[in-house]
Order: structure tokens, then sequence, then C-alpha cells
């Protein structure tokens, strides 16, 4: 989870950066006493939560909200603030909380489990998969997954691609092979390429990444850590980091993104 703090008081930004790190410590959490460096961190690296003060030299705290939520409108908001009378002004934005000072660790504790938009965890995700630009496969310490053949790891990008939908041997050999014929051969040398992509996923302990049917195979979403799912709940750094280019080695790779009304096949 990845938190960002802001207060323009020093002492009040240091109670509530102790507060979040004692009610969730291994999150990442950044402090901000400027309006604006906390908004370019929200663009330039993503934000799960935001805690902000609402009465701010400059930009008050709503106007802050407004703006982030302008970049990832399922950024949870929760302000922070010494003045009850702003309340009607902080729901009006949506947001997931309100907490009045003095800050304590319970409150946020009691806040981010109860979140708007609750903040899928990908700590215990089993690779790192990388969709924009080339397809390519990391283990979560940025080790590189070796595929013994290219068309297994195209197998495996095209499973990604379908995010979670089962798709039969016949689909990804339409896929793989265009307007070749699915006979035994084609059968059996799939049937190949897939064992040779099971045996590198397994070499390093992500075969739990593929969920296996009868003659049909789909990604466990849950066990990725994805550009292209990142990009699709809108979070901000996998949206800056699409520069229009999608599994740029398989001609098959055309972008999806249908959920708010973008991209689409």
């Amino acid at each position: 989870m990845r938190i960002l703090c802001l207060d323009d008081e020093p002492l009040a930004l240091k109670m509530l950066q102790l507060a979040v790190e004692k009610a969730k410590p291994e999150a990442e959490i950044l402090t901000f006493s400027k309006q604006r460096e906390l908004i370019a961190e929200a663009e330039s690296g993503g934000c799960d939560v935001a805690f902000l003060d609402i009465h701010m030299r400059g930009m008050t705290g709503v106007e802050v909200a407004k703006t982030l939520k302008g970049i990832n409108p399922k950024m949870n908001i929760i302000f922070v603030t010494g003045f009850s009378e702003y309340k009607g002004d902080a729901m009006d934005m949506k947001a997931s909380g309100y907490i009045m000072k003095p800050v304590t660790a319970a409150e946020v504790k009691a806040e981010l489990e109860d979140l708007r938009f609750p903040v899928i965890p990908r700590k215990n995700a089993l690779l790192r998969v990388q969709c924009f630009g080339n397809f390519d496969v990391f283990t979560p310490d940025g080790s590189h997954v070796h595929f013994e053949r290219s068309r297994s790891k195209e197998i495996f990008a095209y499973l990604v691609h379908r995010r979670g939908s089962s798709c039969s041997t016949r689909e990804i050999a339409a896929a793989l092979f265009e307007d070749e014929p699915y006979g035994k051969n084609q059968q059996s040398y799939l049937q190949t390429l897939i064992a040779a992509m099971n045996k590198s996923l397994k070499k390093v302990g992500a075969g739990d990444a593929i969920v296996k049917s009868y003659n049909a195979l789909a990604v466990d979403v849950d066990k990725l850590d994805c550009d292209y799912y990142r990009f699709r709940e809108l979070d901000a750094g996998a949206v800056n980091a699409y520069q229009n280019e999608y599994m740029s080695q398989y001609y098959w790779g055309d972008f999806l993104y249908d959920d708010y009304g973008g991209y689409d096949e």
C-alpha cells in the first residue's frame, strides 16, 4: 500500500506520519508539506491513500483532493483537520474518511480497514509482469524469468492479456498460429509449448500463477503484479507508464481498456 500524507504544519505532519506508520508499518509512506509536491508524486508514482489536511495556506485539502481525483478517481482520500466546519465540504468529495486532530494510530487503522476503494495487496504476487512496451516477466526480486521457448513465453503473454479468462488450447492456437489448421500436429506442438511454459514458471516458484482446467488454461490475476492490470485500476504510475506500446512483439497484442469507455478490441 502506498500512502501520501500532506500537512503544511511540520509538527502536525510528523504526528500524522507517526500515526500512519504505527497503524500500517508495512506500507510505503511519503510525507509532504507542499501541495504541489504531493500532487507531482501522485502523478508520477501513484497513490493508494492520501491523508490531507484541509486547512492549509494556498490550496486547501479539498482542492488538492479534486486534483488527485482527476489523476485517479479511485484514489482513497482521508481528510485530517482540526476544524469540524469543513466536514460538509470533505464529504461532498465522496472521501473515504475524515479524522479530527489530534490524529491517533487507532483512528488511522480504522479508516484504512474501511476504505472506499479497498486496496488489493500485491505483496504475495508470484511474478511481476510488464506488458507496456515489450512483454516481459520478472520474479518479485527483479530477476528475469527465462522461458526456454519463445512460443511458451507468448502463450503466457496471451493468458495475461486475457486477464484470468479461461482459454482453450484451440483458442490459444488460433491466437499464436493465425490461419494454420488446428490438427493433431499443432495440438501436439502446443502441448509441448504449454509444458515448457509450466516448467519455466515452476522453476521460479510461480507454478500457481497458472490455473488449469480440462483442455483450458488461465492466469490467476491475484498472483501477478502487472502494469496492465494496474492501469485498468487507474493506478497513476501505470497510467503514466503507458506510452501507446503494449506487448509490442506480438501481433495479436491489441490494447484493451473498456471499463471507463476507453480502448477496446
